[in-house]
């Protein structure tokens, strides 16, 4: 609900831009704290979410995918690739991204990037939300998208 759906969704009706321009923390959060209540978090990236069009069920613009997720606390997920280009807001907590053979540590309001095909990896002492943006609405779109789980 709240225009938020588990990222693995896949829409079913094209659109373009969404009409809705804000979409509230307090809600978002609580949406999470909700699918953590639920479920088990996936092994690569915790418990997370898509913003969505709320027309279509798409993604919010037509070449960029929004995304909030949460680590919770002691998380430690598997490896995962993919041709996407991502860019990271660290919300809530502290933790850690290892992108590559480099580790970098975060904590609220740090930035970073997880470029194209580059392994990455996240763990965390204690809960933490993350939001990001990247290029899969566009890829997807093209069908040049591709993912891997590393063993």
């Amino acid at each position: 609900g709240n225009t938020l759906l588990p990222v693995n969704y896949k829409g079913n009706a094209p659109g373009g831009s969404t009409p809705l321009l804000i979409y509230p923390y307090a809600r978002t959060r609580e949406a999470l704290m909700q699918m953590a209540r639920s479920s088990e978090p996936d092994p690569v990236c915790g418990h997370k979410l898509r913003y969505a069009h709320p027309g279509t069920g798409g993604h919010p613009f037509p070449t960029m995918a929004v995304f909030m997720q949460l680590l919770p606390a002691g998380f430690a997920g598997k490896a995962a690739r993919s041709t996407e280009s991502a860019v990271y807001n660290v919300v809530e907590g502290r933790g850690r991204a290892i992108i590559g053979e480099s580790r970098f540590d975060f904590e609220p309001h740090d930035i970073f990037v997880v470029p194209p095909w580059e392994p990455c990896r996240f763990e965390s002492s204690e809960e933490c939300v993350l939001f990001s943006y990247s290029d899969r609405a566009a890829q997807e779109a093209l069908g040049f998208l591709r993912e891997k789980a590393e063993p």
